[in-house]
């Protein structure tokens, strides 16, 4: 699903469902699904909330699905699909690897602030997704996704500064989606900013301990050991030995 069938509610637009195709029809319902979760919950998810989110007669439904189940399944695949990073990794002149953790974490915090209904929705769908059978492996991919942007995420951070991951990052990114998961669920519910930044300095001081800065790496802090050379003789040295008739 691209980015639009997630964006701002639907209600108060006037459209003409019959000049709509099926695909429409499902993009439109599919993103209305998603603010009716995001402030009712899976609950208050019916059909005819969705419908009426959509600006949609509730018969037009089920010309673009069959039931409310095949909705949500396809909701959850498409957004989590949509995700397309975990961190922004921006670096300055002589940022360090936690400077920048902590600037891609904070970016983090301030899209939730300025979205908190798309996180609520997709806490939603997880649960849902977990509580089901059927779509359980739906939230397996969602962690294995979000698991993978958290690697791209720390690898990028890494080569930007020089710095070399002392641990597999696949363990880091692991650490990285729950401390976000961790981080996401507090700031939801007490909103208080100054405890997430506190979480964020933790997160970031605690990822950066598991690296060795550009500084310290054997190749780079040194590079005149890296490749030792033969001690030369000394003059002195080189015309004795050819009075002696010796060579080398």
């Amino acid at each position: 699903m691209t980015q639009s069938a997630l964006e701002a509610p639907l209600r108060g637009e006037v459209i003409v469902v019959a000049h709509m195709n099926v695909q429409e029809r499902r993009a439109r319902l599919v993103r209305a699904a998603f603010t009716v979760i995001a402030e009712r919950g899976i609950a208050g998810a019916t059909t005819r909330a969705i419908t009426a989110e959509a600006g949609m007669a509730l018969a037009s439904f089920h010309y673009a699905f069959a039931s409310r189940d095949e909705l949500l399944t396809t909701l959850i695949a498409d957004a989590v699909e949509s995700e397309t990073s975990a961190l922004e990794v921006t670096t300055r002149d002589h940022a360090s690897l936690e400077d920048v953790l902590v600037a891609g974490l904070s970016a983090y915090l301030d899209g939730l602030k300025a979205d908190p209904h798309r996180e609520r929705a997709m806490l939603e769908l997880t649960q849902h997704a977990v509580r089901d059978p059927d779509t359980r492996a739906l939230a397996v991919r969602q962690y294995e996704r979000y698991r993978m942007l958290a690697r791209r995420s720390l690898e990028a951070a890494a080569d930007r500064t020089g710095s070399e991951w002392l641990v597999p990052v696949d363990e880091l990114a692991a650490q990285l989606v729950a401390l976000t998961d961790g981080l996401t669920l507090a700031w939801l519910v007490d909103e208080d900013e100054v405890r997430a930044e506190a979480t964020i300095r933790f997160a970031a001081r605690s990822l950066a301990s598991r690296a060795r800065p550009e500084r310290a790496r054997p190749d780079r802090a040194h590079p005149d050991r890296a490749r030792p050379e033969r001690a030369r003789p000394s003059r002195e040295a080189v015309a004795d030995r050819e009075g002696r008739g010796e060579r080398g």
